[in-house]
This record gives C-alpha cells, structure tokens and sequence, in this order.
C-alpha cells in the first residue's frame, strides 16, 4: 500500500473509535475480528486485482527494525532487532512465551530496494 493509502486506512480507524458516532460510510469498511479492527483491501491502489505469487514474492524481501525498551540494571536501554519477514510471527510470539521481554516501541518495515 503507498503511504495515502495507509493514512485513509488509519483514519479510518480513528473514525471507528467512536462506535456511537461512526459515519455509516466508516461502518462499511471498517470491521471487527479476533479482537481487533481491519479493513479488506480487494485491489491495489492503482484498481489491479492482488496476485498471490507477487504478494508471497514481495513479502520474502520485505524486513523489520523492531525497537524494544528494556529495563537493565535500573537503566532504560533500546534494543532494536533486524526482522526478516519470514520471522516476524516468531519474534513476536518469543515475547509471548517469556523468551525475549520489553515493550515493543517500534516497527519500522524496510521495502525491497526494486520495488516500482
């Protein structure tokens, strides 16, 4: 998604936080699961159909910065963790199971270098 697209997305779900007042427009699009809030995305900014083969192509070259705060020694520290996208869901569910500990400040995704 290109950076307007995920500011429409975004307020969007700043539009949803008021259940009571959400515009009919907003409730349309904006819809609940497993606990959090989503928005279904059909085609891509430019109207073209998503290709699974492209996506799986594009997320094997994607990769995280993931800033963690920890507290060592009375002393507030900053890790931050190179992610590739094939261990996202491993490194966060090592906070899950008390592997890695800290809060989670940051996630900053690093695009492929030849992407149009």
């Amino acid at each position: 998604m290109t950076k307007d697209e995920d500011n429409k997305v975004i307020n969007l779900f700043s539009a949803a936080q008021n259940i009571n007042g959400m515009p009919p427009e907003v409730r349309e699009q904006v819809k609940f699961y497993a606990g959090f809030n989503y928005v279904k995305h059909k085609k891509d900014p430019n109207g073209n159909s998503f290709t699974k083969e492209n996506l799986l192509n594009y997320a094997s070259k994607c990769h995280y910065m993931v800033s963690v705060m920890r507290e060592i020694d009375s002393e507030i520290v900053v890790y931050s963790y190179h992610v590739p996208n094939s261990d996202l869901f491993k490194f966060l569910k090592s906070f899950e199971e008390n592997k890695l500990d800290g809060t989670i400040i940051k996630i900053d995704k690093f695009f492929p270098e030849d992407l149009a």
